[in-house]
């Protein structure tokens, strides 16, 4: 017998992310070699050359298209603005975790295993340097994402799925204050992310079944000419959906999001709300495009149901919502929704106008957090939002960047918030679900009333007793906060070069 050949791997098309789990296992590495007090800088400035790099690299490699590793990775025009969106959206991120000025040793316990309430407990939240392992963390969980949006099987998205989601389980358990509430969200979001990473490997197992492949291309192709029944196709694509949805927040499969956002340190909340998004949605566009174009006919109905009902859920709940991080975190699930709808336009608009609304999502839910952060007493962060009130006589500027941030997110124009949910409804009704327009018009009307009733709270209430201080930000949150204005100012005045460069990458290849 002759022996077989494969293709050779194409590296360069890997670089990007073989530079972050590279830069991640180098972070392991500093944390046993590097003194303490010199080991969040070093991290600091690994993680974000790392992801300086392989931006540097992906950029070089633009033009790239190409199935590699076996059909395993594609590296197409999608896979290259995903991956770019996550790394510039993770180096923003970055900023608002390296951050040690506006709360003594930073948003991370000193030690993750003290016991909560112990003496040493008492001593590690007054000040104490906090966890660097959070940089190498971070890294593995980037390189994740950005295999996770270029996986062309399904185990190998699974097995990406996987290396993002772990680092995220112990992020989100390590809060310096609330160390308890803290670990609760952890503790949740594992058990329910676990439950949903297993319907998705059952159902990789019933799609194996009926196609004699993981690949994409061979589900896609299996799926225009069934052999086998289609009992097996229904429930594997609605069992991979299930985990894709929980990774996207979307109902009824987003219940952990609201404790996970208000639990979770608040760098690691607004890490979760940009990165974890595009690259859920990535995937998620990814599976429905490639695999099963085919069937859209019979998922459409399905997922329009679930797009509908993740609007309606995110605005009712969020309207009665006391709490910032809360609010924020059902304002992300509303937002899945209206990305959903852009989804299901199954176009090239539709493609090309999801992937522009992740990014404009992205830098305006990275300003929102960077100013929650701010606002804070001497129990930390005060994010009920009863203690928001008169903010905006006490620091105007941080008022008036916060109302135009939640502008953005209600779709007011000259605002990213306006010119993405244009983007998406036009899409969708070319492709012929104006219904879910409709919906996500009327939903859009109220969710924006806990946004206004915020801006009202801060600018119309009087400041009182326990109205909290301001913290002047640091550098890095200043970069991060600054960053996320620009661009939502940018993409609603602007948005012209962003919708260019999405529709010139808005073509998989199978």
């Amino acid at each position: 017998m002759g022996e077989l050949k494969l293709p050779p791997i194409d590296y360069g098309a890997l670089a990007p992310m073989l530079i972050l789990f590279g830069v991640a296992c180098l972070g392991v590495l500093v944390e046993v070699f590097v003194p303490r007090r010199s080991r969040n800088a070093v991290q600091l400035v690994l993680a974000l050359l790392g992801v300086a790099a392989a931006l540097t690299v992906l950029v070089i490699n633009r033009n790239t298209r190409i199935v590699t590793i076996g059909g395993a990775v594609a590296i197409d025009g999608p896979t290259v603005f995903l991956q770019g969106s996550i790394l510039v959206l993770g180096a923003v991120s970055l900023f608002l975790i390296g951050e040690r000025s506006v709360e003594a040793g930073g948003a991370f316990v000193a030690q993750a295993a003290v016991l909560v309430g112990s003496d040493k407990d008492s001593r590690q939240s007054a000040g104490q340097p906090g966890l660097t392992e959070v940089y190498p963390l971070a890294a593995f969980a980037l390189g994740g994402m950005l295999l996770f949006v270029a996986a062309n099987d399904l185990l190998t998205m699974f097995v990406a799925l996987e290396v993002f989601s772990l680092p995220l389980y112990l992020l989100c358990a390590l809060a310096r204050r609330r160390r308890l509430l803290s670990q609760e969200a952890a503790l949740k979001y594992f058990l329910l992310g676990s439950y949903a990473s297993a319907f998705f490997l059952f159902g990789i197992a019933l799609l194996y079944g009926y196609a004699g492949g993981v690949q994409l291309s061979v589900i896609h192709q299996a799926a225009a000419n069934p052999q086998r029944s289609q009992l097996l196709l229904y429930g594997g694509l609605g069992l991979v959906a299930i985990g894709l949805l929980f990774k996207s927040a979307l109902a009824p499969f987003h219940i952990w999001t609201p404790d996970v956002y208000q639990g979770a340190p608040t760098p690691i909340t607004a890490f979760m709300a940009a990165c974890t998004k595009v690259a859920a949605f990535g995937a998620l566009l990814r599976v429905l495009y490639v695999a099963f174009e085919g069937v859209r006919w019979d998922f459409q109905p399905v997922l329009g149901t679930v797009a509908a009902l993740t609007m309606l859920v995110g605005a009712i709940l969020a309207v009665t919502q006391t709490d910032m991080k809360r609010l924020l975190a059902y304002s992300s699930v509303a937002n899945a929704g209206y990305l959903m709808v852009g989804v299901l336009a199954l176009n090239p608009d539709g493609l090309s106008s999801t992937m522009f609304y992740l990014v404009a999502y992205g830098f305006s839910v990275l300003a929102a957090f960077a100013i929650v952060t701010l606002v804070r007493d001497s129990d930390g962060e005060a994010t009920h939002l009863s203690r928001w009130a008169g903010i905006g006589r006490k620091s105007p500027l941080l008022a008036g960047v916060f109302t135009f941030i939640l502008l953005a997110f209600a779709g007011i124009p000259l605002t990213s918030g306006f010119t993405a949910k244009f983007a998406v409804f036009g899409a969708a009704v070319a492709g012929g679900q104006t219904w879910l327009v409709i919906f996500g018009v009327v939903t859009s009307m109220l969710i924006a009333f806990p946004y206004l009733r915020v801006v009202v709270l801060m600018w119309l209430s009087e400041p009182g007793e326990t109205t909290p201080a301001v913290s002047i930000p640091g550098f890095l949150t200043s970069a991060a906060l600054g960053l996320g204005v620009i661009v939502t100012v940018a993409l609603g005045v602007v948005p012209a070069p962003l919708i260019d460069l999405t529709r010139e990458a808005s073509q998989f290849v199978r």
